[in-house]
C-alpha cells in the first residue's frame, strides 16, 4: 500500500483483525475501544446494528487521538431478524451452534475510517451469506471441545481454506471480521488525500 504519513489505529483487540490488518504490510498501532455492545438490536436490522457499533468504537478512540487514521469494525451474524452474539459459555454455544446447524444466516460486518484531526469519515457495512452444514450431537461435542467458539459472534471461527463446517458466499475476511477487499481500497483513498 506504500508508506503513509499518517498514524493508522485499529480500534480492536480482536486477533483475529490483527491478523487481516498485518496482511496489508503497513505499520500500525492497536488501541482497543472500549464501549459496552448492546445485546439487543435496537433498531431490529442488522446493518443499523454493526454502523452503529462500529460507529461508536471509532468515536470511543477518535476523541484520545490528535492526528491519524481509526479503523473499527463490529461483526454480527443475524439470523430470524436477531443477532447472533457471542456465547456466553458452552452451553450457550451448543444453542447457538444447534440454531445455525444446516441453515445459512446473513454476517454483516460495519466499518468506519476515521482521519483525525479533519474527522472525515468513511463508514459502510458488508454483508456475507453464511451455510453450515447440518451437525451431528457427536460433531457440536467434538467442535465444542476444540474451545474455538470463545470469543465469536455465532459460535465459530471460519477457516479460510476449506473450512469442514461453513461455506461462505461473499468475502471470507467479513466473515473473519474485517473485509479486507473493500478496506484497502478505501484506505488507501484516504490516505492519499
Amino acid at each position: 500500500m506504500g508508506q503513509s504519513a499518517k498514524r493508522l489505529i485499529l480500534a480492536s483487540g480482536s486477533p483475529a483483525r490483527r491478523e487481516l490488518m498485518d496482511r496489508l504490510g503497513i505499520p500500525y498501532e492497536v488501541i482497543p475501544a472500549q464501549i459496552d455492545e448492546p445485546l439487543q438490536a435496537g433498531t431490529g436490522d442488522a446493518r443499523s446494528y454493526v454502523a452503529e457499533i462500529a460507529w461508536r468504537k471509532a468515536a470511543a478512540v477518535a476523541s484520545t487521538i490528535n492526528d491519524g487514521i481509526i479503523i473499527a469494525a463490529d461483526t454480527v451474524g443475524w439470523l430470524d431478524g436477531k443477532p447472533v452474539l457471542k456465547p456466553e459459555d458452552e452451553a450457550d454455544a451448543r444453542r447457538i451452534l444447534n440454531s445455525l446447524s444446516g441453515r445459512s444466516h446473513e454476517l454483516w460486518t460495519g466499518v468506519v475510517l476515521w482521519r483525525r484531526p479533519d474527522d472525515l469519515q468513511i463508514v459502510w457495512q458488508e454483508l456475507s451469506r453464511v451455510t453450515m452444514k447440518p451437525m451431528s450431537a457427536n460433531e457440536f461435542d467434538a467442535y465444542l471441545k476444540t474451545r474455538q467458539w470463545v470469543g465469536c459472534s455465532g459460535a465459530y471461527a471460519i477457516q479460510e481454506q476449506g473450512d469442514p463446517l461453513l461455506t461462505v458466499q461473499g468475502s471470507i475476511t467479513n466473515v473473519i471480521g474485517l473485509p479486507m477487499e473493500t478496506l484497502q481500497g478505501r484506505l488507501e483513498w484516504l490516505m492519499s488525500k
